[in-house]
């Protein structure tokens, strides 16, 4: 039977807290160390969650040794510094998404990856459901997607950096469906036209509504409209998504088994066991390192979803519609440039074509 798998968390936040009961409730790991800058509050969720023996520190590099990998639980702006610190410390690391404010800074971590030789996988924990899973198998058996849909319509009332973003829902949430986008097409973005705007009654400082058209390479299209200032009859956190395809459609309200229709009638929605949301995300992080796989959101690939929506927030800045192909390479030439570690900037420049290193 393996050892326990060692987990050093960084971020002792509201996420950090919703990590520590993943933690908890997985048998096959065990919390190394808990880091939060503020090491009060550190030992404060440890002992909360029943923790009471671990740990806490107010860096890292205090509790290192400790630990088999890091999760970076961090808010986004930290993220390039803690997991690169990590990887270069030979830690593999699971971050929480987004993976950074900036597809530079994204790609300044899949270098440093690179340099390190450890895992940087993103916890895209909404590939994860089991209804997910069976609106996948479903519309894989009816064909082709032309359209997928997804409508987004919540109102939390959220404080902190995310009331002040300029972007809040396509930075800070759109990037779930963007990239569960990509997952269920099996295709990759071309395009994107988008417009955001902020209505009038909203509680956030930045545009909490959008719309974006993206165009993928297999030509099918997918839309995205939303808003995180839509009070009544909200959809699910997953969103509600339509996949039109060549024989039926499915339809999933992001919460509950997804339906499906063919032209020769009702297709049966299959759920399995998977774990699913974080819990999901650690099981497949855990069982990459062990084996040396690749997860389904490791660095290379996630920085596409990445630039999914930096490439929406230029097309509302400008007006008009954005290549993502532009937003990458424009995002290396600016991540070699800026660099602050010459073995970084090494392993940057060596990609001959910055689209063929993601996989786009």
């Amino acid at each position: 039977m393996s050892e326990p798998f060692r987990i050093l968390q960084v971020g002792a936040g509201p996420m950090g807290r919703a990590w520590l009961r993943t933690i908890a409730a997985n048998p096959d790991v065990v919390l190394a160390g808990l880091v939060d800058l503020d090491v009060e509050v550190a030992r404060r969720a440890a002992d909360e969650h029943g923790f009471t023996d671990v740990p806490v520190a107010a860096s890292l590099g205090e509790l290192a040794d400790r630990a088999d990998a890091v999760i970076d639980v961090t808010v986004p702006v930290a993220h390039p510094t803690v997991s690169t610190s990590a990887l270069i410390a030979g830690l593999p690391v699971l971050c929480e998404k987004p993976l950074a404010e900036t597809v530079r800074e994204g790609l300044q971590m899949a270098a440093a990856a690179e340099v390190s030789g450890k895992l940087l996988m993103v916890s895209q924990s909404r590939r994860y459901f089991r209804a997910a899973y069976a609106f996948q198998r479903q519309i894989a058996e009816l064909g082709p997607v032309g359209t997928l849909s997804c409508e987004f319509f919540k109102a939390p009332r959220l404080d902190g950096f995310r009331a002040r973003m300029a972007e809040p829902l396509l930075v800070d949430m759109a990037i779930h469906q963007f990239d569960f986008a990509r997952k269920v097409l099996g295709s990759e973005p071309v395009s994107v036209y988008c417009e955001s705007y902020n209505p009038q009654w909203s509680w956030f400082d930045g545009n909490a509504s959008a719309t974006a058209i993206f165009r993928f390479a297999d030509d099918s299209r997918f839309t995205f409209t939303g808003s995180w200032v839509a009070p009544g009859l909200e959809t699910s956190w997953n969103g509600q998504w339509r996949a039109s395809t060549s024989g039926g459609t499915a339809i999933w309200d992001g919460d509950r088994a997804p339906v499906a229709q063919s032209e020769s009638g009702d297709l049966p929605a299959v759920l399995t066991e998977e774990p699913e949301e974080i819990a999901g995300s650690l099981v497949e992080f855990v069982a990459a390192v062990r084996a040396g796989g690749t997860p389904q959101s490791e660095v290379h690939s996630n920085v596409i979803s990445l630039a999914m929506v930096e490439a929406a927030v230029r097309s509302a800045r400008e007006g008009a519609p954005v290549l993502v192909a532009d937003v990458l390479t424009a995002a290396h030439a600016e991540a070699v440039e800026t660099a602050p570690d010459p073995a970084v900037r090494a392993a940057l420049e060596s990609w001959e074509d910055v689209l063929k290193t993601v996989g786009l």
